[in-house]
């Protein structure tokens, strides 16, 4: 297993290299640059050049390019132009929101897909069924940040249940931040559930119709006793896949949530540096991202082990 993990882990290096580059080379492809940005539309041509010399933008693409790689090699993502601070202090004050909101939605996705899939597959075409496959359709169908700003309208302006956006640090007390997180999350959550749903009841839709499974229930096991125990720890893998695809999409993919529910997360921080053409923001956050998918699906293949003996890496 250590062997597995350190050869994947070399593995990423190539990958993160491939993924430096197209972002470098796609970001620098964009009109307009950091100096025009700042300068502002009235500001002389000079002026213009004056900064693009001073931030290094006039030189070459190949030989900017070779210089951000030598410092990336040396774990320096470079100093965001705007923020006038490291890019890799810009993102771990940032990294707190998306990475709670994220874990907070994914807990959902699973606690809702998990048991309504269990469920549908075990009381497969019956009237239960059906309602959770148009759950699941609903889900599915409607965006989440339409989601979102229905939640908002019924629990915060309506009912003023809950606060209608911003976002509060957990150093103040989960207390404080749980009211400011429920309604994004679920709004992540309940979209990502429906997948895990239909995945779920797929699953063990085809476990349940194996032998031992018959065998089981003809020995007389209790029914809870043969789904939870036999059939659902041998659907769970293709859950997994999909739980662990589902945490690396909420952290690349909740900039519509966090505009909706103005958090300061990292979605926010990569849509103004796109808009400010903040190359160094840019280029830190889509590594960032990057090598978060590749560590996620690194922990779901070593999860694969632990959850079914027959699975060995050599």
């Amino acid at each position: 297993m250590i062997a597995y993990i350190a050869r994947r882990i070399a593995g990423l290096l190539p990958v993160m290299l491939v993924v430096a580059i197209a972002t470098f080379v796609l970001i620098h492809l964009a009109p307009g640059d950091p100096a025009g940005v700042i300068l502002g539309p009235d500001a002389s041509a000079e002026d213009v050049l004056k900064l693009q010399r001073q931030l290094g933008l006039d030189l070459p693409i190949p030989v900017q390019l070779a210089r951000w790689l030598g410092r990336l090699a040396r774990g320096d993502l470079g100093n965001s132009v705007f923020l006038h601070r490291p890019v890799t202090t810009a993102i771990l004050e940032r990294l707190e929101p998306t990475l709670v909101l994220t874990t907070l939605g994914t807990l959902i996705a699973v606690a809702i897909g998990i048991p309504i899939g269990i469920l549908s597959a075990s009381r497969h075409n019956t009237a239960l069924d059906q309602a959770f496959s148009v759950v699941a359709l609903l889900g599915l169908s409607i965006p989440n940040f339409l989601l979102g700003l229905l939640l908002v309208l019924v629990f915060a302006v309506w009912l003023g249940w809950l606060p209608v956006a911003g976002y509060v640090s957990l150093e103040r007390g989960l207390g404080r931040a749980l009211p400011y997180l429920i309604l994004p999350s679920f709004s992540l959550g309940f979209v990502q559930s429906a997948l895990i749903t239909r995945i779920t009841r797929s699953s063990m839709l085809d476990v349940l119709h194996e032998q031992y499974i018959t065998v089981g229930r003809a020995k007389g096991l209790p029914e809870r006793l043969v789904i939870y125990k036999h059939a659902l720890r041998n659907a769970i893998i293709p859950t997994l896949t999909v739980v662990g695809i589902t945490f690396a999409i909420l952290i690349g993919g909740s900039v519509v949530i966090e505009t909706v529910f103005n958090i300061p997360g990292l979605g926010r921080l990569i849509i103004s540096s796109v808009l400010r053409r903040d190359y160094p923001m840019v280029q830190g956050i889509a590594l960032f991202i990057a090598l978060t998918y590749m560590l996620i699906n690194l922990l779901v293949d070593i999860l694969y082990a632990y959850v079914d003996p027959r699975i060995r890496y050599e």
